[in-house]
């Protein structure tokens, strides 16, 4: 295509190099796409995986190349012209063209937005003191890294996936941890009761503070603008060197928006991940969608899984194979030796069955709703998890009695 104004031009850009775009970059040249992309990131670095962030690489157990997505040399001997450090300002959906921070114009034929999200931090003082950190991207944890020398007690906010993967790390690293959450249990958003439950106990074992029902109305800094300690709604006043931030994120759809884009938390998109605008696609954590596993609300997902999946959609119906997104979704999470594997949406279940036992530190939470698998948690329970998947994506009805007992495999659990 063509654009008087523009000196760049793609036949497929895509806007940001997390998960989501890189996959959807990578399916176009698997389906044979010869055309130019152009993959666009705000970042410095190239694409790398985002899950170590608050495991292994937060840990140093990983260097970052360990953790890229492909070989820094990949993008360019596929013919994919990979920017780091573009941001993207504005959108013309009806020239096909969108502006950079620095004012350079880009002109596209087809348009894919996988700009994820930023972290959500807190709106209250001394929230942007240089010792309080997020975890969402590499220079995030280089960060935290550099500080960690001088920094023993660490306050975490929010007990979700992320909080409790970093308080696990710290832990290990031998810091004191107190982690504050709003609510009345760890992983309320994503598990049942009885999953938080079992998580409180197994941090509170390992010496973490866990503090339900808490929220921070300030931190307290010193003369050198740093933060020294969390001031609850409470009063209390918790002292600390180091703040990390993990309440979620704010959906990076502000210029699609903007230019028109239908959307609230994330921008809508349609099976076949196109959004309201004319050959403008969106993906990953940023695009909300009907989603059939969660009882058809339309939500957003934050996963690998989701990142991937809807990739593959986007890049198909570029090549002119279009088909559904139909995915079980799926999540885990790695905190001291306990591996979390969870596969549909627990969301609205009615009834949960335990198999096996907790105090062994290897069982499954079945999730249904009017009698239906929806969902699993499996803690250390690969084989669960493995087969489990078969039953969500079959709609399938087990029966009950037969689901608790352990030492009946899923597969051989009968169905009513």
């Amino acid at each position: 295509m063509e654009s008087e104004n523009s000196s760049e031009q793609y036949d497929v850009l895509i806007v940001g190099a997390g998960h989501a775009g890189a996959q959807a970059a990578i399916n176009l040249r698997q389906g044979k796409f010869e055309g130019t992309i152009g993959l666009f990131g705000d970042e410095r670095a190239h694409p790398y995986e985002r899950p170590p962030l608050s495991k292994e690489y937060l840990a140093g157990d990983k260097p970052f190349e360990r953790i890229l997505l492909r070989p820094e040399d990949f993008w360019g001997e596929r013919g994919i012209d990979f920017q780091s450090g573009a941001r993207v300002a504005s959108v013309d959906p009806l020239a096909k063209t969108l502006r950079l921070a620095n004012d350079r114009e880009v002109a596209f034929g087809k348009l894919i937005w996988a700009a994820g999200g930023s972290p959500r931090m807190l709106p209250c003082p001394g929230a942007g003191a240089a010792n309080i950190h997020a975890i969402r991207r590499k220079r995030d944890v280089d960060l935290i890294r550099e500080q960690l020398d001088e920094t023993q007690r660490i306050v975490i906010v929010g007990g979700g996936y992320i909080g409790l993967e970093a308080a696990a790390v710290m832990r290990k690293m031998g810091k004191q941890v107190t982690v504050l959450e709003a609510l009345d249990r760890v992983l309320a958003r994503v598990a049942g009761p009885q999953l938080s439950r079992f998580y409180e106990g197994e941090h509170r074992d390992q010496g973490v503070d866990i503090r339900l029902e808490s929220m921070v109305e300030m931190f307290e800094t010193d003369e050198r603008g740093r933060a020294v300690s969390a001031v609850l709604t409470s009063g209390e006043s918790i002292p600390m060197d180091m703040g990390l931030i993990g309440i979620g994120i704010v959906p990076e759809v502000g210029p699609l928006v903007s230019a028109g884009a239908a959307g609230g938390n994330g921008v809508d998109i349609d099976s076949q991940c196109r959004t309201s605008l004319p050959d403008v696609y969106a993906i990953g954590d940023c695009a909300a969608h009907g989603n059939p596993y969660a009882d058809g609300a339309h939500i957003r997902l934050e996963s690998v899984q989701n990142a991937n999946d809807m990739a593959r959609v986007a890049a198909m119906h570029i090549l002119g194979k279009p088909m559904d997104y139909d995915a079980v979704p799926w999540f885990w999470s790695n905190q001291y030796d306990l591996k979390l594997q969870t596969v549909g949406l627990s969301t609205g279940f009615d009834d949960c069955v335990l198999r096996g036992d907790p105090a062994e530190r290897s069982f499954s939470l079945a999730y249904l709703r009017d009698g239906q698998l929806i969902a699993l948690d499996c803690v250390n329970k690969t084989k669960d998890y493995a087969q489990g998947r078969a039953l969500i994506t079959a709609k399938a009805h087990p029966d009950r009695e037969q689901l608790a007992d352990a030492d009946l495999t899923l597969k051989e659990v009968a169905l009513v």
